[in-house]
């Protein structure tokens, strides 16, 4: 096949995947497999090329962590927490769904947001189930809310941390450029929560009451696996805090934490393993694959090389149009392979505006490029609400969900995740620039 055909036939096929998936007429793990394999068997990119573009960082962290919460989920501390929250919340839906959103954007700002959701969702599905009423609108808050605090730290979301280590910006420097406009972010985004489903979020006053008799003392059966269970779900989330500092990458201590956990918990392997979101993992294996096919046949390249060319000529309309481009390539590919590609890009241009004997570091972090590196950060990660496959936890989350019955639809998402990405870039653009440009 051609040079030049190869980009059309790239792009060809990632569209119609999309198409596809978008439809909801084939399991979104199906499209992305056979896209995948189309890509590899049209040889648009080589199978070592493929392979070696699947982010098994991801896969590994997601794969471990869903062991570990697998394994927890035995002991019943979810039923207790789900129990104890609906009761603080006085059996409210909003004021529950409210009160997730917030716990779950202050869990993805100090943890990553796909082990939070790991986390949450189990809990949102007992408390749905004892009022009665759909899990999808909580489900779909908790997605917007973790992708929008992964934003706020340089570990959050896995394109701060790929930002952070190609412009050497720490976690302090994260927290103080980032976290102001996450959590004025944030807080539009819970008062949207009231227009976008305080409709539906009625339930009687008998569903109500029965939450009152529920005994969360009775929840926990395995007291002791439970211990053990906290114990390395705090070890392993120690080492996510300290994994720099240990020079190990987070899915290296997931996977250290779900080996321990299931040689000390004694847990059923073949049942652990049946628990596990294969079709989620699958859909990412696809997915990266998919994306591969761009990035090697120079779609990508082109498109953030045509962005990148106005920096010459202004550095304000470079990083406004960062922004938006970045948010909205992230809402239709991953945005892992797109800020990686944009990065190196990022780093010739900071070569570019160096003065004759500037050191590069100070340019890399100077007054010129730092709107650059926060725009693709804030573009990349808030971008990925628009879409049930724009981030890692959209996809996750859509995964649980179906394995319980209850699909979160392509077309359903759309309505809740484009407002919500919308002001939240409407509110980045003015942050940009009235912090940087102005």
């Amino acid at each position: 096949m051609g040079d030049n055909v190869q980009p059309i036939v790239a792009g060809v096929i990632f569209l119609g995947a999309y198409a596809l998936i978008a439809s909801d007429r084939l399991h979104r793990t199906v499209v992305a497999l056979c896209g995948a394999a189309l890509v590899l068997a049209l040889r648009v990119v080589d199978q070592r090329t493929a392979f070696a573009a699947i982010d098994w960082n991801t896969i590994f962290l997601l794969f471990s962590m869903m062991v570990i919460v697998g394994i927890t989920r035995q002991t019943g501390v979810f039923q207790w927490l789900a129990i104890k929250s609906a009761k603080a919340a006085r059996a409210e839906p909003m004021r529950m769904m409210i009160m997730f959103s917030i716990v779950t954007a202050v869990l993805s700002a100090l943890l990553d947001n796909v082990t939070t959701v790991l986390l949450i969702v189990p809990v949102t599905f007992l408390i749905a189930d004892a009022l009665g009423v759909s899990p999808a609108p909580f489900l779909i808050s908790e997605i917007l809310a973790s992708n929008i605090g992964g934003t706020a730290t340089l570990i959050g979301d896995p394109p701060n941390i790929m930002i952070g280590s190609a412009a050497g910006l720490g976690f302090v420097t994260f927290v103080a450029h980032l976290t102001p406009v996450i959590i004025l972010i944030f807080v539009v985004y819970l008062a949207t929560l009231r227009w976008l489903f305080g409709r539906s979020m009625t339930v009687s006053d008998e569903a109500r009451a029965s939450i009152y008799g529920f005994d969360e003392t009775k929840a926990i059966t395995n007291w002791p696996l439970l211990r053990r269970c906290l114990a390395v779900l705090g070890l392993t989330l120690l080492g996510f805090f300290l994994h720099e500092a240990l020079r190990l990458e987070a899915a290296t201590i997931a996977l250290a934490g779900a080996a321990l956990l299931l040689v000390i918990s004694g847990a059923d392997l073949e049942h652990v393993l049946r628990d596990i979101e294969w079709s989620t993992l699958f859909f990412f294996v696809g997915l990266f694959i998919l994306v591969a096919g761009l990035v090697e046949t120079g779609i990508i390249h082109a498109v953030s090389s045509r962005l990148l060319a106005l920096a010459q000529h202004s550095i304000p309309l470079t990083a406004i149009a960062l922004l938006w481009v970045s948010a909205a390539l992230s809402a239709m590919v991953d945005n892992i392979p797109f800020v990686a590609t944009v990065n190196p890009m990022l780093l010739e241009v900071a070569r570019g505006l160096a003065a004759p004997g500037a050191a590069f570091r100070s340019v890399v972090h100077g007054p010129q490029m730092l709107p650059l590196w926060w725009s693709l950060a804030l573009g990349a990660c808030l971008g990925g609400n628009a879409t049930l496959i724009g981030a890692s936890a959209n996809v996750v989350v859509a995964g649980i969900a179906e394995r319980n019955g209850h699909r979160i639809m392509f077309i359903e998402f759309l309505k809740y995740g484009v407002p919500v990405a919308i002001e939240s870039l409407v509110i980045s653009t003015a942050y940009i620039y009235l912090r940087y440009l102005l």
